[in-house]
């Protein structure tokens, strides 16, 4: 894929789209790509996360452990708190078929909002509502438990 490609491909991101069109091809100009058969393990749960990864082609199962899991097909963001804060996998993700990714270290994301204040401001606000939202999901879904 081109530099363009890939950042078209970021711009399907809700997240990352936030970043603006700058910000976005510093990512794609610094991200490597990886390729996956059915069966590769992308992460394991507990693994230390140092990167998010955009889903190019083909598809992922990410799996907590517990039973919560989804599929990660192309222009899915997975493992995106990997991208601000340093962690410990919480899932795994596996391919599901012969896949690629397009892979964002922390160190280059972090860069990126360093250059970019604006950029870091709208990811900080949309970060910000988006706790607001899971603290009120939170005492909505208490409130309903204690009656």
């Amino acid at each position: 894929m081109s530099i363009d490609d890939d950042v078209a491909l970021l711009e399907r991101v809700p997240t990352l789209r936030l970043l603006g069109d700058a910000s976005l091809r510093m990512l794609a100009i610094g991200s490597e790509q990886r390729d996956f058969v059915r069966g590769d393990i992308l992460f394991k749960i507990g693994d230390d996360a140092d990167a998010g990864f955009v889903v190019q082609r083909g598809a992922f199962r990410v799996d907590d452990g517990a039973g919560a899991e989804m599929i990660a097909g192309p222009g899915t963001l997975i493992g995106e708190l990997a991208l601000v804060v340093p962690m410990k996998r919480p899932s795994g993700a596996v391919a599901l078929e012969n896949s690629s990714v397009i892979r964002v270290a922390r160190s280059l994301f972090q860069r990126v909002l360093e250059s970019d204040p604006a950029a870091a401001v709208r990811l900080r606000d949309e970060f910000a509502i988006r706790s607001s939202q899971i603290a009120s999901d939170i005492l909505m879904a208490g409130s309903k438990l204690s009656t």
